[in-house]
């Protein structure tokens, strides 16, 4: 697989500088930017070409928390959605009243506008657990057994994230 944070040139942790990941974009993006390979053999502009659509495919995970953190569990060797479908526990009661409150709204702009919110913060709120146990997996030796369970928890983290966003684009429906 590969490595977004490295094609980037970043450091590989959850917690990424916006400001750091646009100039390693920037300056990645120009040095491959097939316009200067027009002069060269088409292989070299085959090249230049896919290596611009990758170095746009790393920009594009890194700068979205939610497909960083599904890149970065991928490369810590944590299971797939589909391996692991679990959420949280309480989490998919929580989700059956949300349900219910969308449909509520319907046609009720301020509820609307109060839901995404809701949701929004929410969803922040995972991916703020995302981040607490990513910083804690990176303090735990790559031998240690409690790698793989934080491994576990992130995924149910990111399996209750996706379906919040879900919950945010049924709302505009």
């Amino acid at each position: 697989m590969t490595d977004h944070f490295d094609r980037l040139g970043l450091p590989r942790r959850f917690t990424v500088d916006a400001g750091e990941l646009e100039r390693s974009y920037l300056a990645r993006s120009r040095a491959v930017h097939p316009d200067f390979h027009l002069a060269g053999s088409s292989a070299d502009l085959n090249a230049s070409l896919e290596l611009s659509a990758a170095v746009n495919e790393a920009y594009n995970t890194l700068r979205d928390p939610f497909a960083r953190a599904e890149h970065l569990l991928t490369l810590e060797g944590g299971p797939s959605a589909a391996e692991h479908k679990q959420v949280p526990p309480a989490f998919l009661a929580e989700m059956l009243d949300a349900r219910e409150e969308i449909e509520t709204a319907r046609g009720k702009p301020a509820e609307i506008e109060r839901l995404e919110r809701t949701f929004g913060a929410r969803f922040d709120g995972l991916m703020g657990e995302v981040a607490a146990l990513f910083d804690q997996l990176a303090t735990i030796p790559s031998e240690s057994d409690q790698r793989a369970n934080l491994r576990i928890r992130v995924r149910g983290l990111l399996n209750a994230a996706k379906y919040v966003r879900g919950l945010l684009r049924d709302l505009n429906d």
